[in-house]
């Protein structure tokens, strides 16, 4: 499944080499249509993966307090 992942990828950065200039924060820079997409995509899934890694540790640390206080009030 990863092999057939990595050809998809391939194969569509290849065809999408037309360059592109992006603008970020002041920098700019020319990279192919297909690189800045994927790049994007990571870039996004990263923010996704550590917004979801904070909330979860936020939701354990209140369970760990409301356990905690329970066996307090026994």
């Amino acid at each position: 499944m990863a092999t057939l992942l990595l050809v998809v990828l391939l194969v569509f950065i290849l065809q999408n080499t037309e360059s592109v200039i992006v603008r970020f924060f002041g920098m700019s820079g020319s990279l192919p249509l297909g690189v800045s997409m994927l790049l994007s995509a990571v870039v996004g899934a990263l923010v996704v993966a550590a917004l979801g890694a904070a909330r979860i540790a936020q939701l354990r640390r209140t369970v760990r307090r409301s356990a905690g206080s329970r066996r307090d009030h026994r």
